[in-house]
């Protein structure tokens, strides 16, 4: 990952014709090998995943993106990290492997964002830092794990984008996200609100994280929003408790059958210049397009409206994401975590100081 193999290239491609033109007599890997070292490719500033132009897809170990990975957040502006847990699940089970599965489709991505021309790998210096060491017989003990963790993370100064596990991995994340900024704005994108306050006798599992978060004081109750939400409910109103709070929510049926755009614009200005977390629930999609997951519900989200929300996301002072909820097992042919791969990025995409061309 180190050396200059590992660049993409638009410089890299420039160097290579200028190389055939002027050294017809050499072999491709001599090409590549001096057209890398011709950028000083090693001593580039920031991590750039390798491009399947020059190194395959299939090659490696599967890391996300392809990123280099390193054990600690330390020198990083934003990390890859994996919560492997579905110890918090109320129907199907199999988001322990969600982290996995979304990095092994992940090598499909490339460097570059194609529609808003975001460079992210020259802009932030960014790896995949492995996996938080979850306890997956004791879930009160996995909670307390996830806050250490990220509170190691965003000491560095560091921004984490989280690969889930179940969705009670928000609850760990936002109490050390507002130990460092104080009570965040919150864009929840999710068909379930997940504000029960006690399921089967407990009060932490995954239907519960954003109720314990409001009762700790994690969040700025005027500058939450819930996106997608839907289904068969307990109550007639299911969210009446999210209004009482002062989220504002946007059930499904407000999305169904219209582009997202303007109604980012609106949370943009409801979120203001405060510190902001996203957390995206694949449920949030429609299971023709995300199967692969937990708590399904039909009438979703499409995945252009899923990317209109992380795109409207732009401008925003996030100082942290997750994708959570992916369950490979019920993800037969990879898409759901193909589609979490690609939010990922586009979450990555979407981070303070990104360069547009």
């Amino acid at each position: 990952y180190h050396d200059g193999l590992s660049v993409l290239c638009n410089v890299m491609r420039q160097d290579l014709r200028r190389l055939r033109r002027t050294a017809p007599f050499l072999c491709r890997d001599e090409l590549l090998l001096r057209a890398a070292s011709s950028r000083k490719c090693s001593g580039r500033r920031f991590n750039v995943p390798p491009s399947a132009e020059f190194v395959a897809r299939v090659s490696g170990i599967p890391t996300m993106a392809k990123l280099p990975h390193q054990e600690t957040a330390d020198g990083l502006d934003a990390a890859f990290v994996g919560v492997p847990i579905d110890t918090g699940t109320s129907n199907r089970p199999g988001a322990r492997f969600g982290p996995r599965q979304i990095r092994v489709e992940s090598a499909l991505l490339r460097a570059y964002n194609s529609g808003t021309r975001a460079a992210p790998y020259e802009s932030l210096m960014v790896a995949d830092i492995g996996d938080v060491n979850v306890n997956v017989y004791d879930l009160k003990d996995t909670c307390k794990r996830i806050r250490e963790a990220y509170r190691k993370i965003l000491a560095t100064g560091c921004i984490p984008l989280t690969m889930g596990g179940d969705h009670t991995i928000a609850y760990p994340i936002l109490q050390a996200v507002a130990e460092k900024h104080g009570p965040v704005g919150l864009v929840h994108v999710d068909a379930h609100a997940d504000t029960s306050d006690v399921v089967l006798g407990e009060k932490i599992g995954h239907g519960t994280p954003f109720r314990r978060c409001v009762e700790e004081g994690l969040l700025d109750c005027k500058r939450v929003v819930q996106i997608g939400l839907r289904g068969s409910g307990y109550s007639p109103d299911s969210y009446e408790w999210s209004r009482a709070q002062g989220f504002r929510v946007v059930q499904v049926e407000e999305c169904w059958f219209k582009s997202l755009v303007p109604l980012m614009a609106e949370v943009r200005a409801q979120m203001g210049s405060g510190a902001v977390y996203l957390s995206f629930d694949i449920d949030a999609l429609d299971p023709g397009f995300a199967p692969g997951t937990g708590t399904p519900e039909i009438a979703g989200l499409t995945p252009i409206q899923g990317v209109e929300i992380i795109r409207g996301c732009r401008g925003l002072n996030l100082v942290g994401c997750d994708l959570v909820e992916v369950s490979p097992p019920y993800d037969t042919t990879g898409n759901t975590a193909l589609t979490a791969a690609n939010l990922l990025f586009e979450m990555l995409c979407v981070l303070p100081k990104i360069k547009y061309y």
